[in-house]
């Protein structure tokens, strides 16, 4: 996992982004690089099942190239050798699209945008929390309701 470390101030909701150490404030050092996912995991507030739900959810979302372009594509040209088999790339982002869609059916209404907002976004959550305008510290719980279900449909055990 990669680390960027980072000095920011301490606030009653958690770390504040985007602010240094100035005088006599309360400061932690975080990994900005870490996934708000990772970071219950490694808390202990997602069990390891949650977790690989997570982060199959999330990579079916990249697979699937849901994320907005910013620029032109720049993927390498692949050569196409007799060791290759299986589905084209296009079939696999389809089927990363079809799981990917099929996880947040499963999921089901209402908790489709805590997954998207944390595990894709990348967004923390009390960040999320307050853009649904849910009261504060309610995330973490709908979070794990949403995750049982997409660890359901992935059949992790």
């Amino acid at each position: 996992m990669r680390r960027r470390l980072m000095e920011q101030e301490l606030t009653s909701e958690g770390p504040r982004r985007g602010s240094g150490a100035r005088g006599k404030r309360r400061t932690v050092t975080v990994n900005v690089a870490e996934s708000p996912i990772a970071w219950l995991h490694a808390r202990g507030h997602l069990d390891d099942r949650l977790f690989h739900a997570g982060e199959a959810l999330r990579g079916d979302y990249e697979r699937a190239q849901l994320s907005p372009n910013v620029t032109m594509r720049w993927d390498p040209v692949r050569v196409k050798t007799t060791g290759e088999q299986g589905l084209s790339a296009t079939e696999r982002q389809i089927a990363a699209k079809a799981r990917f869609d099929g996880a947040l059916a499963e999921a089901g209404k209402g908790l489709e945008d805590i997954l998207w907002r944390t595990v894709c976004a990348g967004e923390s959550l009390p960040e999320a929390e307050k853009r649904l305008g849910w009261p504060a510290r309610s995330g973490k719980l709908v979070l794990r309701l949403a995750l049982e279900r997409v660890a359901d449909f992935y059949r992790i055990r």
